[in-house]
Formats: C-alpha cells, sequence, structure tokens
C-alpha cells in the first residue's frame, strides 16, 4: 500500500553540513536507494525513513512541529528523535538511521535495528488488569494495539460484530470498490497480529447486555466477558429507506467488507447502479462504481451535493467533476418504488438500473449503553478523557459525544475515531490526557483528493482562495468570526498549518 518517495536531496552517506539541516525544519536526502530524513532536534542530527507508513505520503512535505513531522496527506503524526507513530492513522513507525558527526558534517552510516520502546505509566496500569472493548473498528483497534505498544501487560478483549478483523474502512469506498485494491491491503493487520499481541480477538460476537454493576458484557451468543475497563466502540450501522421492497437482494448498503464485497459480487454483471444519497460515502462510491464501468445515477433530495458542509463553490467543483466522468445527478427527488429493476422517483422519472447503494447517512449503535441506563443524547455522553459518567467505562468513535469548541459533538470520521482510541488507552494508562484534536477526514474522487480539517457545522462566513477547478484551493470555515474548519484541495502543507487554530 506504501508507495517510496522519490530520491531527492543530498546523498547522506556521503555526509552533509550540519548548517544546511533547517533548525525547524528537515532535510531530505537518501542513503543508497532510501529516502531520508535529517532533523536537528535540541540540536543534535536525527534520522529517519521519508515515507509515510499509513500510505507512504512524502513527509518532506509535510510539517515539522517541535520534535514531530505530520503527513501532508492524511496527518500522521511522527517522532523525529524516535520514528514512533505518535497519532493516527499510521501505527508503525518509521525507520531510524544512525548519525555520525564529524567536523561540523552529519553522516548518516546505516539503519538502526528496530528496539522495543515500550513504556508504561504507573498510575492506572496495576489497577485494570482486565480491559474489554466492544467494537472492532477504528476507535477500537487503536485503543488496543496502544495498550500493547506502550507495554500493558494486562489482558485485553475486543468484541466485534463484524465477520472479518478490523480493516481499512475508508478504502471500502474508494480503491478497494473501484478494484484497485487488493485484498490483502485491507487488513489493519493480519491476523497473527492479534495472537502476537495477546489481543483476545472474537469474530461475529455482538454485545447485546451490560451489566454496569456486575462489571460484565454478555454477547448474543450467550458468551459473558467480565472487565475492569471498558471501552465501548460500538460504532455506527447504515440507515435504511423505510420503504417496502428496499430490502431486495440487490439493494446493498457499504458499512462493512462484507457490504463491500456483496457489492462487488453484485455488480459484477450489472450495467447501471442508482447511488441513493449524495454524502462523501455514496459520491465516493458513484466515482468507484464509473471505474468499473457502471452506468451510475445519483439520487439526492439535495439542490447540490455537500454544499451544507462545503459550500457552494466546492460542492458545484465536485459536481462537475462526476458530470465530466458521466454520472447522472437527479437533485431535489428521492426514491419512491423500486421492484428490483425500475426505480421510481418522486419527480415522476423512473430509472431502469441492475442494483442500488443506498448511503443516506449511518446511525450511531446505542442500544447496548441506552439499555445500560449511560446517558445518551445523539450518541454515548462522555467528558473530554472520553469517560462516561461510571466509573471505569469509556466510549469512543462515532458513538461517543464528547466535549468540542464550547459545545458537545460527535464525529463520524475514521482518523478521529482512531485518535479517541489512542486518547483512551493513555488515559487507561494514567495519563489522565484530555482529548483536543481537531477532526480530520479526506474524500477521493477520480485521483482528486479533497482534505478537510476541523468540525464547520453551523458555520455562517466561507472564505475560499484559489480555484477549485484547477486542484488549487484553500477554503475556510467561519461561525462568526471563529474559524471551525478548512477544506484543501492541493493545499496540504497550509491544511497542516491551521491544525493549530482548531
Amino acid at each position: 500500500m506504501a508507495q517510496a518517495a522519490g530520491l531527492s536531496g543530498p546523498d547522506f552517506g556521503g555526509g552533509v553540513a550540519l548548517a544546511s539541516i533547517p533548525a525547524d525544519g528537515v532535510l531530505l536526502g537518501h542513503v543508497g536507494d532510501t529516502p531520508v530524513l535529517l532533523a536537528l532536534v535540541d540540536g543534535q542530527p536525527h534520522a529517519v525513513s521519508a515515507s509515510c507508513t499509513h500510505y507512504g505520503g512524502p513527509l518532506a512535505e509535510g510539517l515539522r512541529m517541535g520534535d514531530e513531522i505530520r503527513c501532508p496527506w492524511h496527518h500522521a503524526c511522527f517522532s523525529l528523535r524516535s520514528g514512533k507513530a505518535v497519532k493516527a492513522p499510521a501505527f508503525a513507525p518509521l525507520s531510524c538511521w544512525n548519525v555520525e558527526v564529524r567536523e561540523g558534517r552529519a553522516y548518516v552510516t546505516g539503519e538502526q535495528a528496530a528496539t522495543a520502546t515500550a513504556v508504561v505509566a504507573d498510575s492506572g496500569a496495576q489497577t485494570q488488569r482486565r480491559v474489554l472493548i466492544v467494537g472492532g473498528g477504528a476507535a477500537g483497534f487503536a485503543c488496543a494495539q496502544r495498550l500493547r505498544e506502550r507495554g500493558f501487560a494486562g489482558s485485553i478483549t475486543m468484541l466485534s460484530a463484524d465477520s472479518a478483523p478490523p480493516v481499512d474502512r475508508p478504502n471500502l469506498s474508494k480503491d478497494y470498490l473501484a478494484g484497485s485494491a487488493p485484498a490483502e491491503w485491507m487488513p489493519l493487520q493480519p491476523p497473527a497480529f492479534y495472537v502476537e499481541q495477546a489481543i483476545d480477538l472474537h469474530l461475529g460476537s455482538e454485545a447485546v447486555g451490560l451489566d454496569i454493576r456486575a462489571r460484565r458484557v454478555t454477547t448474543r451468543n450467550g458468551d459473558i466477558h467480565h472487565y475492569d475497563a471498558l471501552l465501548l466502540a460500538t460504532g455506527a450501522e447504515a440507515s435504511r429507506i423505510p420503504l417496502p421492497r428496499f430490502d431486495l437482494p440487490n439493494v446493498f448498503t457499504l458499512r462493512t467488507l462484507a457490504d463491500a464485497d456483496a457489492l462487488i459480487r453484485g455488480v459484477a454483471d450489472a450495467h447501471a447502479i442508482a447511488v441513493i444519497g449524495s454524502g462523501f460515502i455514496g459520491m465516493e462510491a458513484a466515482s468507484a462504481l464509473r471505474a468499473r464501468g457502471l452506468a451510475v445515477h445519483v439520487v439526492t433530495p439535495e439542490a447540490l451535493p455537500l454544499e451544507r458542509i462545503l459550500g457552494t463553490q466546492l460542492a458545484q467543483h465536485l459536481l462537475d467533476l462526476h458530470q465530466r466522468h458521466d454520472v447522472q445527478f437527479h437533485l431535489q427527488t428521492q426514491a419512491e418504488h423500486f421492484d428490483g429493476h425500475d426505480l421510481r422517483l418522486a419527480n415522476g422519472d423512473t430509472l431502469t438500473v441492475d442494483a442500488l447503494l443506498v448511503g443516506i447517512g449511518v446511525r450511531p449503535r446505542i442500544q447496548l449503553a441506552d439499555d445500560a441506563g449511560l446517558r445518551i443524547q445523539n450518541g454515548i455522553v462522555v467528558d473530554d478523557r472520553l469517560r462516561t459518567a461510571v466509573a471505569g467505562v469509556y466510549a469512543a468513535g462515532d458513538v461517543a459525544r464528547y466535549p468540542h469548541a464550547g459545545g458537545m459533538a460527535r464525529v463520524e470520521h475514521w482518523v478521529h475515531a482512531q485518535r479517541q482510541g489512542q486518547c483512551v488507552a493513555d488515559n487507561l494508562l494514567g495519563d489522565d490526557r484530555a482529548f483536543t484534536d481537531p477532526p480530520f477526514f479526506w474524500t477521493h474522487h477520480y485521483g482528486n483528493d479533497l482534505r478537510y480539517l476541523g468540525h464547520g457545522s453551523g458555520w455562517n462566513r466561507l472564505e475560499v482562495d484559489g480555484d477549485p477547478a484547477a486542484n488549487d484551493c484553500l477554503a475556510r470555515y467561519y461561525r462568526d468570526d471563529v474559524l471551525v474548519a478548512a477544506a484543501t484541495l492541493g493545499r496540504d502543507r497550509e491544511l497542516l498549518a491551521l491544525q493549530a487554530r482548531l
């Protein structure tokens, strides 16, 4: 999945002047055929590999903040001292290289052997010996991985209702659906990882009962799991159209790997498909299905897809982009009747299609928490440490409603869920860390990537700099005079620079 950065800059094996290394930046070079970054940290040179371990993003084009480097593509964050992946979506560290200083020059002499860096905080780790994670998505995986990375020696059990281990969910509506990402790219880790890390992963294990007093969770098949600390990372489920015959075998949703595989099988011999809904999943799926050669119709009640989130200029750009790729839009209408072949719309039009993909949003899975008496308000209510009002019970990911920007928010973004899972793990180990990261996501359409940072709900003023059609644009979203979000096309580093303000 990763793509190596191209070779550029000096050969560090031959040495470079210390004065040529930016004091607050990085210097890109290489050792043999491997791209490498050199950075001065507290006056000492450190060398790490130059490609992000998530998707291979070019770290030299990212942003250095203190002793960390942030990837321009998906905002993964790494330590320049140790190479450690500090923040998701990357989990694997960068390689580190030996550096020798002689007569004012730095020489990169060879790659260091990987070493364990686990450090456990003292205050919480010894009292919570059994961590139970309900959910097999982004937040649950990130929590388990961070606990083991930091040396937690207690038991970790994950209960996942899915049939597959945690996968790269954003790719389901992007390259995987388009057919350009092979199946082996999809798992976040192979099955052996969970065995090696002593993470007891139970697949097809839906939690149906939570007894807070007894500290136990019961699954649909009758298994009982006790815990000292519990993370509810139950995520969300795809919404469906509440009308007859919209549950036929050729009507699909797209949330899990099983959903994606069913959709791919279902359109193998299809010629036309209707996508119901014009959110990011629906629009990405439209792009991916066009790559498979299908005629694609998008049906939406919106006058302009994504205008409420992105504003008129960026929304119009995405609509134009899809129309140039022959996607047919049916705006300001909705699906009314389907007989398995003909889809009748509220405006009187009828579309003849082989399949439907319903992408009208998701609903947080709150039933387990609600039945247990936890506070619910469009999600599971937590504090800034992602704790519920019940001691030892946390929530993270799509299901968590947490303090944000003076109010409460529930965010359905992949990277955000992973970072919340990491925050829970850190707090379980005694860090007492508030979750303050701004939301971030990216969306992919016909080779074009739009990246979005912040939580723009309720924005009422928009400033757009540049030209979206030229893939060169920065949009800033304000609520009154407060910057709440930003989106970019082709200006990745500028978006990183705005992160501190958000």
